[in-house]
């Protein structure tokens, strides 16, 4: 895959944002740094003071006493699971990007720099970071959608999904391969990603904490794979963003910067690259924290910024989702994974593998009873070969997917 930094997106928005106003967020945003180093896909990583990084603002934290480490941690709950984490192995090689000239140094965290083009092509400060949605209304399909989980629930979003609910969840952990999916129209996107949730999308009260890969053209300005992290208090409405791009998540790590390309990817019938998550919840403190790959753990969300996740989550979803515009009043292109059907199966298919989730004795233990989900099994499918794996993915539009 090569790594290239695209022309903005041409857009026409009714009035051009004030340069005062990004300026003002900017400011906001990117905090000074001791250390800058330039990603070769044109990304800026700024070594941010750990104690001056953006999420400390957050007035719910002003209280906060920074975390640098979890004080608690699940285990491997079963002989069973143990026997499964022991045959997990080692993946292949992921790094970012921006490794390639440098790193930052002890005692800061790797942010990357936001710009001025960066919220100029999302439309306006206030959108800056959040979701896209509400694009135009998806046509009816046949056969009828399955019902589907609680997360799941944003026009235009397309899902092919495995799930656990109606129970207390306390983490999760998984192993995705990494691809990089062409995505058709510039508002569109494509996820490979974990949810864990808690309230309701309908009441507007859902809490989210989201992790993984994806391409998003309108967001980064490139068709890059990238590490990402989202949540949202409220459905999605006014609270949450991605990464740093607003106050919540509070990172720790100095090797990984969140928004970053990654590389390399997986590719067709050859070399799978995978990436390893774990998010889970701290017993002591409340907070949900993130580790990426056999690193330390990279940071967490304060249990302070959630409602309903400050308890539990009640939901885990694992999977990939697209988001579908209908451009020309037919089903988007935009592949979901590797851009291949789940049937397509090993060196082929996107997956998620070496799924574990954390119940309340916080240990970590292999779901025997996996639901799935999925829209339009025409566009894109799931396949559950054993208990604790699946492959998904799909081309979109095709012969059968109109």
């Amino acid at each position: 895959m090569a790594f290239q930094t695209v022309a903005p997106i041409a857009t026409k928005p009714r009035h051009s944002l004030p340069f005062s106003r990004i300026d003002d967020h900017l400011r906001t945003l990117n905090k000074p740094a001791v250390k800058t180093i330039h990603s070769p896909d044109g990304d800026i990583i700024d070594c941010v003071p750990i104690h001056q990084q953006i999420a400390l603002d957050h007035p719910k934290l002003r209280n906060h006493k920074l975390q640098m480490h979890p004080q608690t941690q699940p285990s491997y709950g079963t002989a069973e699971s143990v026997n499964r984490f022991t045959k997990m192995g080692r993946s292949n090689e992921i790094r970012q990007l921006w490794h390639e000239n440098g790193r930052c140094p002890s005692a800061t965290v790797a942010v990357r720099r936001i710009t001025a083009e960066d919220i100029r092509r999302v439309g306006s400060v206030e959108r800056f970071g959040r979701k896209f949605h509400q694009p135009p209304k998806p046509k009816p399909r046949s056969p009828k959608p399955k019902p589907r989980s609680r997360i799941v629930s944003r026009p235009g979003h397309e899902y092919a999904t495995a799930y656990l609910d109606n129970n207390e969840y306390y983490g999760t952990r998984a192993t995705i391969n990494v691809w990089n999916p062409h995505v058709q129209g510039p508002l569109e996107f494509s996820v490979a990603q974990i949810w864990l949730a808690a309230g309701s999308f309908d009441n507007g009260d859902l809490n989210t904490i989201e992790v993984g890969w994806m391409v998003h053209p309108k967001y980064y300005g490139d068709n890059n794979t990238r590490l990402f992290t989202f949540w949202t208090d409220d459905a999605y409405q006014f609270t949450g963003c991605y990464n740093h791009d607003c106050l919540g998540f509070v990172q720790v790590s100095s090797e990984v910067a969140l928004g970053a390309s990654i590389s390399p990817v997986s590719s067709d019938g050859g070399v799978q690259y995978e990436i390893q998550l774990m998010i889970w919840k701290d017993s002591v403190t409340r907070n949900w924290w993130l580790k990426f790959g056999n690193d330390a753990p990279m940071g967490y969300w304060p249990a302070e910024i959630f409602s309903h996740l400050s308890t539990a989550a009640t939901s885990i979803q694992w999977g990939g989702e697209i988001l579908n515009f209908e451009i020309s009043g037919q089903h988007t292109q935009t592949q979901m994974g590797s851009g291949n059907f789940a049937q397509a199966g090993s060196s082929h298919a996107s997956y998620f593998k070496n799924i574990f989730y954390v119940n309340a004795a916080n240990q970590l233990v292999f779901p025997t009873n996996l639901q799935t989900s999925v829209a339009f099994p025409n566009c894109y499918s799931i396949q559950v070969p054993n208990a604790n794996s699946f492959y998904f993915g799909g081309p979109g539009r095709n012969s059968n997917c109109p």
